[in-house]
């Protein structure tokens, strides 16, 4: 499958948000640099853009300038918009506005990180799939249940492709650049980046179980992820032996001996992990992160959050990723 084709050099405008990735945007626009400079001709041309037209801090403090305000923006073309944890930040409702003229006028979008966050709120999103960083997935299905989210790097679709942020998004690019200019080439561009192969699109964002956690044991393997699958419901320890295929002693050991803990201390420490995202990613009440992750309430999740973090429910809360916002006019 091939890009339609675009007239050279394509023109891609990035609109940078308040808190951007700079790994992301970076992975982003610089294989875009070295195929103009492979093909020794501009196959690409972009810019960027803010809200105002003023400098932009990432989220490492690092300030970029810009190129014009989004308001300056014409379409057709391509805009991708660049976000990390409060991608509704600086932009307000005469940028939503904006995005929504740019769909209108036949442009095209792209999304790196929580940039697919914005370009819901404009209602310019369309049914996806999409992909966004795992960390913000559950907030999004919450706000936006009506727009299907892919469990992958990233998706590519004519008006529309978005990537979980971070690496994923020099993926991409890539994939991108060998729809248009052949895969040999993107394979080029590619080896300067030291980046070995071009991942699909489905591979999963996160590392299985075994690696991320260093273990190998199939039995304890098997109860972390069965932890992992019910959440909302906790099982109880004898449930947790059984899909393990051990005995409740022998899971309780081979927890300590492999990570310190006991399985229900561990199982708290996930469920805990999870209202914690909520709290940040969502507008649900207390109580009912609480519920969806197998508290009995409000005030018993609160007391755990001070527990094992050191912050109240609420103090989670004001690190709010992001909310569902108005999308009209």
């Amino acid at each position: 499958m091939t890009e339609p084709a675009i007239p050279l050099p394509e023109r891609i405008d990035f609109l940078l948000v308040e808190g951007f990735s700079a790994l992301a945007f970076f992975s982003t626009v610089e294989p875009l640099r070295v195929a103009n400079r492979l093909a020794a001709q501009p196959l690409f041309a972009w810019r960027l853009h803010s809200a105002d037209g003023e400098p932009v801090a990432a989220s490492s403090g690092m300030r970029v300038v810009v190129d014009a305000p989004l308001a300056a923006l014409d379409p057709p073309g391509t805009l991708i918009v660049c976000a990390g944890f409060h991608p509704e930040r600086g932009l307000g409702r005469a940028g939503l506005a904006a995005l929504r003229r740019f769909g209108r006028g036949g442009g095209r979008f792209g999304a790196i990180d929580t940039g697919i966050v914005l370009l819901a709120q404009a209602g310019v999103a369309g049914p996806g799939p999409v992909a966004i960083h795992w960390e913000a997935e559950s907030g999004f299905r919450e706000a936006w249940p009506q727009i299907a989210v892919a469990d992958a790097l990233y998706t590519l679709s004519e008006r529309l492709f978005s990537c979980a942020g971070g690496t994923a998004a020099l993926d991409m690019m890539l994939e991108r650049i060998a729809r248009a200019h052949g895969l040999a080439f993107a394979n080029a561009v590619a080896e300067q980046f030291i980046h070995d192969r071009i991942r699909p699109a489905g591979e999963g964002q996160r590392m299985a179980a075994d690696q991320r956690l260093a273990i190998r044991d199939p039995h304890l393997l098997r109860a972390i992820t069965a932890m992992e699958a019910h959440l909302d419901l906790p099982l109880r320890s004898a449930d947790l032996a059984r899909q393990a295929g051990v005995g409740v002693r022998r899971l309780e050991r081979l927890f300590l001996a492999h990570l310190g803990v006991s399985p229900q201390r561990h199982y708290r420490r996930l469920r805990l992990e999870r209202a914690r995202v909520l709290l940040e990613t969502t507008d649900l009440r207390v109580l009912d992160v609480a519920l969806a992750t197998g508290f009995d309430s409000a005030s018993a999740l609160t007391r755990d959050l001070r527990r094992a973090f050191g912050i109240t429910a609420t103090a989670a809360r004001r690190g709010t990723r992001f909310a569902r916002a108005a999308t009209a006019d």
